[in-house]
Formats: structure tokens, sequence, C-alpha cells
């Protein structure tokens, strides 16, 4: 069976899309591909639903009338931190796609787009998803990492320095968590893109040093002297035993 063919089990789409003829598309579309979805088209009231509801993932606009798209996806971020949210942008506006992907956004796509792209999209993103959790349920069911004054509880998605809980993004624990797993190794920033965001975002290795750099902010005591964090010059990072 193709990718494309992934047969989905009426997984619920939320869409905040301010153009009604654009969100009443993308809805017809997901719904023929077997999925439920519920288009928003103003931000608020997008920003209440999505909190409210029970979403297997979120299309978000950032241009709305209202309220932007970076300040909807932070705030959801703020109280969820697993729900994948896929941004649309318009076509050049790199910055705001850097800075969804920075904030937690899973992916972006630019307009105009594909319907039937967009909709691969989604169910690569979900596949990813549910592929993450069923490893998480085999192989992470009661798995704690210990390395010096990090604990990793992998099933819980729980890190803790010095037995105080580190607060944590949904990126910054899978980068953390990825590291804590492999001591020593080298990552370049292309890795931790196919690795942690399941990407290769090509020209955006810069949103890896800046996670790498919030991370650095929660876990140094100087973080610009890192002990734990430690930058292979020319080459990306690597967790410091």
């Amino acid at each position: 069976m193709e990718e494309t063919e992934y047969t989905m089990t009426r997984e619920k789409i939320l869409i905040i899309e301010d153009t009604q003829d654009i969100g009443e598309i993308i809805k017809v579309n997901l719904e023929d591909s077997n999925f439920k979805a519920h288009h928003v088209s103003r931000g608020i009231p997008g920003l209440n639903e999505a909190k409210s509801g029970d979403y297997s993932l979120i299309i978000l606009d950032l241009m709305l009338p209202d309220i932007d798209g970076l300040t909807i996806c932070r705030k959801i971020r703020e109280d969820d931190k697993k729900t994948p949210i896929l941004i649309l942008t318009a076509k050049g506006d790199e910055i705001d796609r850097v800075l969804g992907l920075e904030i937690g956004a899973d992916d972006y796509m630019t307009k105009p787009f594909s319907t039937r792209e967009l909709v691969a999209r989604v169910k690569a993103i979900l596949r990813r998803v549910n592929l993450q959790e069923t490893d998480s349920i085999k192989e992470n069911k009661s798995k704690i990492i210990s390395i010096g004054n990090f604990k990793a509880e992998l099933s819980n998605r729980a890190i803790y320095l010095k037995d105080t809980e580190i607060q944590l993004t949904v990126k910054e624990f899978e980068l953390l968590s990825l590291f804590l797993q492999n001591p020593g190794r080298t990552f370049s920033r292309t890795d931790l893109l196919e690795m942690v965001w399941g990407f290769n975002f090509d020209g955006y290795e810069h949103t890896v040093n800046t996670h790498i750099n919030r991370l650095r902010n929660k876990i140094e005591s100087d973080p610009g002297n890192p002990e734990y964090l430690k930058t292979v010059w020319g080459i990306g990072y690597r967790f410091n035993v």
C-alpha cells in the first residue's frame, strides 16, 4: 500500500482559515479522505475551539483578521504540547514560517497550495505522530534514562535536572531526549531537523540553533559556556556525558 493510501480512523481536523472558500475547499477534501473536519473562519473562536475540542491536528492560517496565527500557535502550545499544527502562510513570508516552526508548529505550506499535497502532508504528520505514540507504548512503557544530573521518563514525556522537572516544549523535549539517548554522539543540524521535525526544511538549520539556545537557557548554569550541550564546530551538536 502506498503512503498516500494511509487509512485514517475518522480523526478530527480543525481548520482555522478566514477565507471562506479556502477553508471549505480544505474541509471538503479532508472529508473526502475520511477525516472529520471543522472549519472556523476567525482566529479567536478558532483558538477557543482548539483549546476545547479534541482534535488530532490543527491547520492554521497565519493571516487572520482578529488575531494573528503566530499568537494562536503560541497560546495553543502553552497548554497543548502534542497536537500537531500545520501552518498556512503567504508565499515569501519566510520570517513567519521560521517563527511558526520555532514556537511549535510541525510543518508549513505556502499559499497557493495544492489541496492534494495538503491532504498528503496531513496524513504524513498524523502517520508520524501515530507511529511515535505506538513506539512509545511498545518501547518506552516504563523506560527511564538516567545520565549524570538528568533523568528522563520517556513515557511521561518528563525530564528532570537535579530532581527538578524542566519545563519543555514538544520539540525541546524531543531534542533533549534524543541527546540523552545518544550521549557523546554528534548530530548535524540536518540530522536533527530530520529526526525531530520529521522533515528536512532546506535552509532552516537556524531553527535548530534557536531550540538549542533555548535548551541551554533551561539546563545550563552558564548558557554562554555550556557544560552539557556542546557545539561541534562545522558539524552540529553533541551531549556531553
